[in-house]
């Protein structure tokens, strides 16, 4: 089995980098050291880097040096072509690779991009380059626009040119399907191409969202400044309109989607256009570019400066209005590492359609035993893929919620309801340029299952003195109305906490989800990511100062939390003592908690290994280990770490986030309840908000599968 595989596409526009993408996430998943290699590039624009090595470097943040990512630029290896030195580039190519593939587990390979002027040498490059290499071929074809014949005589004579050179070509993607697209092409084309091994074909549809251009890749291709709107700049762009007539004719021609073009100095166009974002009569406009490099007055500045409603980008370009329109007709949607949701929607488009067993069986020998942190995320969006369970959201007008959610949707990675007024939602969504892609809105206030959740929580809560209009009050706040959803079943699991706290979050839960029979105390883990493992850190974000005995339930929920996520436990009971090494109150909570630990461990039938007290370094350093605490099963391969209070927990996992490079902390992920609750940190980022609600349907699948 190769370990390396080049990605070739027959035309321009392809959309060859969205399959570059999707391949190098899941060797990324499945291989720890993976490489990306050009062996041509096109020139470079002033001085930049080639985009689709960017993209790769900075998203996978790979630790390959980018002067090792390509052999030549395309006028390079024309040259060489053209003076009769094609061995010299074949040969510097070689070499090059070579040295990568002694380097690395898996050596990704990519064409050229066939921008360069001349498709018919650019195709003999890419195939007498590949021959040269000796590595298998996954065939990128265009299928936009293309009929079913075209589209098989095409890809049927690509195959059998690779096969003339002695080749193995692995597969064919026929990347952006028109949506009348027959499958039975797949199927007469692999039965007419004979190939060494049976060919891999797929098909994936054409999504206009990663082909057209956002608000991102205008401001790049126009060198223009921003001067409104700078959070909204993933916006989306469909179409271009070029604003000279009257508002009362522009108007007209408003459409969802239009980036609007006019000149900085035509004031009654861009207030029309900013009014008709708020106004259902017409569609969202993208942004606008104002042309001629002339910007509003003061006072115009300020009045849009005061504009309530969604913020809508307004940029200036220092062109014409014609030569502005000229240079946008040329533009096309890039993914860039500053686009997640390009980045997830390519990835889940690719994960939707190929077989990725199927590829992954084709391409990788053997797994590493070694865990990144982007394996772990991987292989969380795996496990929630797998079952997909329902999770609520009660922050349904937060926008990295949407942002997620958008993510969430397209990965298929759980069924989510956004909790808010789903007018509010809507224009939010549609203001950030998000598609919720079937995401359900619920109102908790208009809701049919309010009454219902009111009288469940009233005959819950009635022992407190609760009376049925506190109740209503409380159903009406989206955290109370999302955590009911969860305990009456209409959803398996809720996360929330970017704009509230832990408190209000997790207080419903405590009322009325309240703790498992075999657990005393709700407590949290942090799945930390370091280097090439991951570990649980316990309890890091709920309980300040446990006693002995809850620090003991701490210990076996941390060690069932690690189990469900795959990690082995070792628990380690740490103080600043290992052994008998030292003395105090503090130690003797911990001896207290492992001896409790262990007897509740075996009462319940667990086999877990525990340890304690243990030094930190005792617990994770084999030599120090042998050193402190000789023979212990624990000592120096620990996996499951349980901090003494919350002091010393919050700090460490803070500490070991910032300095131990590549580190990852994901959660607090809530253990001991009897459904899954999760809060998230008021300075979550989008990513964090994925995991944790993968998790959450972890915890879930966990649950339902008992």
């Amino acid at each position: 089995m190769s370990k390396s595989l080049y990605i070739a596409a027959t035309e321009a526009r392809s959309g060859k980098s969205a399959i570059v993408l999707g391949v190098m996430h899941l060797l990324r998943a499945n291989l720890q050291n993976v490489a990306v290699f050009r062996p041509v590039v096109s020139d470079p624009l002033e001085g930049r880097r080639d985009h689709d090595i960017d993209l790769l470097l900075r998203h996978f943040k790979l630790d390959q040096p980018y002067e090792r990512t390509y052999g030549y630029t395309l006028s390079e290896a024309r040259r060489l072509i053209n003076s009769g030195n094609k061995a010299l580039l074949l040969e510097n190519t070689l070499n090059k690779f070579k040295e990568l593939e002694k380097e690395y587990d898996f050596v990704l390979c990519e064409g050229t991009d066939y921008i360069g002027g001349s498709a018919t040498l650019e195709f003999e490059i890419n195939v007498s380059i590949v021959s040269n290499l000796g590595c298998p071929v996954l065939v990128v074809v265009n299928g936009l626009d293309r009929t079913d014949d075209e589209l098989c005589g095409s890809a049927q004579r690509t195959v059998e040119i690779f096969e003339e050179r002695g080749l193995e070509v692995l597969g064919l993607i026929v990347n952006r399907a028109r949506p009348d697209f027959s499958p039975g092409m797949l199927r007469d084309l692999k039965a007419r191409t004979r190939t060494a091994q049976p060919l891999l074909t797929y098909a994936i549809p054409d999504d206009k969202r990663l082909g057209n251009p956002t608000i991102h890749d205008v401001i790049k291709w126009l060198d223009a400044k921003v001067l409104y709107g700078h959070g909204s700049l993933d916006t989306p762009v469909d179409s271009f309109l070029t604003a000279a007539m009257h508002i009362t004719h522009f108007l007209e021609y408003i459409e969802d989607g239009a980036l609007i073009i006019t000149p900085g100095d035509r004031m009654d166009i861009i207030l029309a256009a900013i009014s008709s974002r708020q106004s259902a009569a017409y569609g969202n406009i993208a942004g606008m570019v104002l042309t001629g490099g002339i910007q509003p007055s003061v006072s115009m500045h300020r009045l849009i400066e005061g504009w309530t409603g969604v913020p809508l980008p307004i940029l200036s370009a220092r062109d014409h209005t014609y030569m502005v329109t000229q240079t946008l007709q040329a533009l096309h949607g890039t993914i860039d590492p500053e686009h997640p949701a390009k980045i997830a929607a390519s990835i889940g488009l690719f994960e939707a359609q190929v077989d990725i067993e199927e590829l992954r069986d084709r391409l990788v020998a053997s797994r590493t035993t070694k865990i990144t942190p982007i394996m772990f995320e991987y292989n969380l969006i795996e496990t929630a893929r797998a079952q997909r369970m329902r999770i609520v959201l009660p922050e349904g007008t937060s926008e990295r919620i949407l942002r997620a959610t958008e993510i969430l949707q397209r990965r298929n990675v759980a069924d989510i309801t956004l909790l808010g007024d789903p007018e509010a939602v809507a224009a939010q969504a549609a203001g950030l340029g998000v598609e919720l892609n079937g995401a359900r809105v619920v109102d908790p206030a208009s809701s049919p299952l309010f009454e219902d959740y009111a009288e469940r929580y009233f005959e819950a809560r009635k022992h407190k003195g609760i009376r049925m209009a506190d109740a209503r009050d409380r159903m009406v706040d989206p955290t109370y109305f999302g955590t009911m959803m969860v305990h009456a079943g209409q959803a398996d699991g809720m996360v929330s906490g970017s704009v509230t706290t832990t408190a209000q979050t997790i207080r419903p839960a405590f009322e009325f989800i309240k703790t498992k029979p075999d657990a005393a105390i709700v407590s949290s883990v942090f799945l930390m990511c370091m280097g090439d493992r991951v570990v649980c850190f316990g309890d890091c974000a709920v309980n300040p100062k446990p006693d002995a005995r809850q620090l003991a339930e701490i210990a076996l929920s941390s060690a069932q939390t690690a189990r469900l996520f795959g990690i082995d436990p070792f628990v380690a009971m740490l103080s600043y003592s290992t052994g008998g090494s030292g003395s105090g109150a503090d130690v003797d909570k911990v001896v207290e908690a492992t001896a409790i630990a262990k007897e509740l461990a075996g009462e319940r039938g667990l086999s877990l290994p525990i340890e304690g007290p243990l030094q930190y370094d005792a617990a994770v350093d084999p030599e120090v280990a042998r050193t402190k605490l000789p023979g212990s099963e624990v000592a120096g391969r620990a996996t499951v770490f349980i901090f003494p209070d919350l002091n010393t927990g919050n700090n460490t996992y803070k500490a070991v986030q910032r300095a131990v490079p590549g580190s990852v902390a994901i959660g607090p992920v809530l253990q001991g309840l009897n459904r899954p609750v999760n809060d998230l940190s008021r300075g979550c980022r989008v990513r964090d908000i994925v995991n944790t609600v993968a998790i959450t349907a972890i915890q879930a699948q966990g649950q339902r599968n008992l």
